[in-house]
């Protein structure tokens, strides 16, 4: 009995020894293994890194000396050179296309069968009221002879005897029908003729802001309602311009009304009589209809169209209502004409062709 537990208690001691060992191998294989899966991981690493740092070509000749491939600048040079050309035509096609406006005398005589007295450039002012003192300080400069010209015009237009009441209008406000009227009364009475300026324009009165005056001054309404001829009280006289400026006035009637009566007829009769010349400057003709009844009573009718902006749909039917009245329309006048814009679209200076010679005849 006493042989076998000691018998066992040597198997249990050596077994005990035997797991200790398998326990310490077991610790090592661990190790080893985590050891080599730290150093598979950082050759997989360093193959990949290996990998990304190779170039993706190859050289498949060597370079030698030769003849020069690229870029060809002769080709780029000329490509840009028919781009350029391409793009500018189809620009200036495309400001034509949208032009509906004139901007030459040729092209606006072309459009309506009419002749052109004259072509008056934008004058350079600020403000109306200076208008009168630019003509007097710039007698030879290029709007003044501009409004000599179209003067000229109107007094050679009729073979027998010049128009002695001229109707100055136009299509749309601001294209200058109100300027014109006031350059050909100033420059009628350069020639020491007496001359009467009319404000058709009862609705706007604008014409106290050329001559600095109110606006509330009695005048054609009052003029209209006398039965003499007197209006030494009514006409305005500006000490810079020789002529005698009768003012629209408030009316309580009708303004087309107004200029339809005979009045209006036997007050132009009288003033016949006391006066050399006579402006009417009227309303528009597509805004209201006093333009179609004071042209019944005058002897001309000058029309002005705003350079590169009164447009030929507009022009016609100005034309058309006054034809419809049994109005001739004796002139146009291309006004307003923007000399920069002129050179912008190929058209010359001033005066178109004759640009290069106006600095020896004009003051600027």
């Amino acid at each position: 009995m006493r042989s076998s537990v000691d018998r066992l208690e040597q198997q249990v001691s050596s077994q005990s020894d035997d797991l200790v060992r398998l326990q310490q191998a077991e610790r090592e294989v661990q190790a080893t293994r985590t050891l080599y899966e730290t150093f598979l991981t950082r050759l997989k690493e360093a193959t990949v890194q290996r990998g990304l740092q190779q170039a993706d070509s190859r050289v498949l000749s060597e370079a030698i000396p030769g003849r020069y491939v690229s870029p060809q600048k002769s080709r780029i040079v000329l490509v840009s050179v028919m781009l350029g050309l391409a793009l500018g035509a189809a620009l200036v096609f495309m400001r034509q296309f949208m032009n509906k406006g004139y901007r030459t005398a040729d092209d606006l005589e072309a459009g309506t069968a009419l002749p052109v007295f004259g072509q008056i450039p934008k004058m350079p002012i600020k403000r109306r009221s200076h208008l009168i003192t630019y003509l007097n300080d710039k007698p030879a400069s290029a709007a003044a002879e501009a409004v000599r010209n179209l003067r000229t015009s109107i007094l050679l237009a009729s073979p027998n005897q010049a128009p002695q009441v001229i109707m100055s209008t136009s299509s749309l406000p601001g294209e200058g029908k109100t300027t014109q009227a006031i350059c050909l009364a100033h420059n009628f009475a350069g020639l020491n003729k007496k001359v009467l300026l009319i404000e058709g324009d009862v609705r706007r009165r604008t014409l106290n802001e050329y001559f600095k005056v109110e606006s509330n001054k009695p005048g054609i309404v009052t003029a209209l309602g006398r039965e003499s001829g007197d209006i030494s009280d009514l006409v305005v006289r500006d000490p810079r311009m020789n002529v005698d400026v009768l003012l629209g006035e408030k009316s309580t009637l009708n303004a087309a009304d107004l200029f339809s009566t005979g009045k209006f007829d036997e007050f132009l009769d009288r003033m016949r009589d006391a006066y050399d010349f006579i402006i009417v400057d009227t309303p528009p003709v597509l805004i209201v209809p006093e333009a179609r009844v004071i042209g019944q009573s005058v002897d001309a009718i000058i029309f002005s169209v705003a350079w590169d902006r009164t447009s030929r749909l507009q022009l016609k039917e100005s034309l058309r209502q006054l034809d419809r009245a049994k109005l001739d329309v004796a002139g146009l006048v291309l006004a307003q004409i923007d000399p920069a814009g002129m050179k912008r679209y190929g058209y010359g200076g001033k005066y178109g062709t004759y640009s290069t010679y106006s600095s020896s005849y004009y003051d600027q």
